[in-house]
């Protein structure tokens, strides 16, 4: 279907200006198109009255057409653990560089802007992912390790049983930072599951909190945190499966990508699809800010 350009063009206008199209700018109606170059020009006299369809969205600048564009988003919906930068290129015939801006490009148009709050049974807990150097570790100190202080980055996630998943990206797993995610995120009332991490101990003051101490066991009845532990593992699944290596400042993309597909789970194929490219709308990522902090890294 979108082999072809002009038809994945009109699909995204349809799909952005149901109503006919409108200026991004001014909101005005009256518009008229040039066939010659795609675009459309407002004729109320502002600044920027010229624009395409891709203005205003995580497409505006990019080189590449849509032929490319959807089914690019296609693929990382659809894909359970993902899709590779290498492998988008071969499906795209585009460069690899391209294909992992355009990836990222992506997964900020599966970020949800906004998350409405956890109500009924929910889970909470946390992860690390990074480099293993559990191995390394033990062999020097004889000991364990694992966290933030082998390098790796803290994931937290809050899981609503049967509903949403939100997962983050946070700088440690300590009281004052996974707290206040909490009440930002679950309802009063709500009852949360969680393990014996102590930073989780004042949550019974707010909310009806139950336990699981993993050193005993893994499920007390209804006492478990095995729902958000089976997303990590598809998150893990993905990350070390398809990319192998993931940067920490661009990490909290790739769990939205994952929460994206997650909280989709129930929709087909082109739903998801449909949702994704609507996400992009409002949405602006260019290379210099993708690789900003990457190249301010020491």
């Amino acid at each position: 279907m979108f082999a072809d350009k002009e038809f994945a063009r009109e699909f995204v206008v349809q799909l952005r200006w149901p109503n006919g199209v409108v200026c991004p700018t001014c909101g005005a109606q009256d518009v008229a198109f040039i066939p010659t170059r795609k675009i459309w020009r407002c004729k109320t006299k502002h600044p920027k009255r010229e624009f395409s369809t891709k203005t205003g969205t995580i497409f505006e600048d990019s080189p590449i057409s849509f032929d490319k564009w959807l089914p690019a988003m296609w693929l990382l919906s659809a894909n359970k653990n993902g899709i590779s930068s290498l492998e988008l290129s071969r499906a795209l015939h585009v460069t690899q560089k391209t294909a992992w801006f355009m990836l990222h490009r992506i997964r900020l148009a599966m970020q949800s802007g906004t998350y409405e709050q956890l109500t009924g049974e929910v889970e909470s807990d946390e992860t690390y992912i990074g480099p293993n150097w559990r191995s390394v570790n033990r062999r020097v100190t004889g000991k364990k390790a694992k966290g933030p202080k082998t390098g790796k980055t803290s994931v937290m996630g809050i899981l609503q049983r049967g509903g949403d998943i939100h997962a983050f990206v946070v700088p440690d797993a300590k009281q004052e930072t996974l707290i206040p995610k909490v009440i930002e995120h679950v309802a009063p009332g709500a009852t949360i599951y969680t393990d014996e991490l102590r930073s989780y101990h004042v949550l019974k003051n707010s909310y009806r909190h139950h336990v699981i101490n993993h050193a005993e066991r893994y499920v007390d009845g209804n006492i478990h945190t095995n729902g958000v532990e089976s997303f990590w593992a598809m998150l893990k699944r993905a990350i070390f499966g398809s990319y192998i290596h993931v940067d920490p400042i661009h990490l909290d993309r790739y769990v939205s990508e994952q929460v994206f597909r997650f909280n989709t789970r129930e929709l087909h194929d082109t739903p998801r699809f449909v949702r994704a490219v609507r996400g992009s709308l409002g949405k602006r990522l260019t290379y210099q800010d993708l690789i900003k902090r990457w190249a301010q890294t020491p």
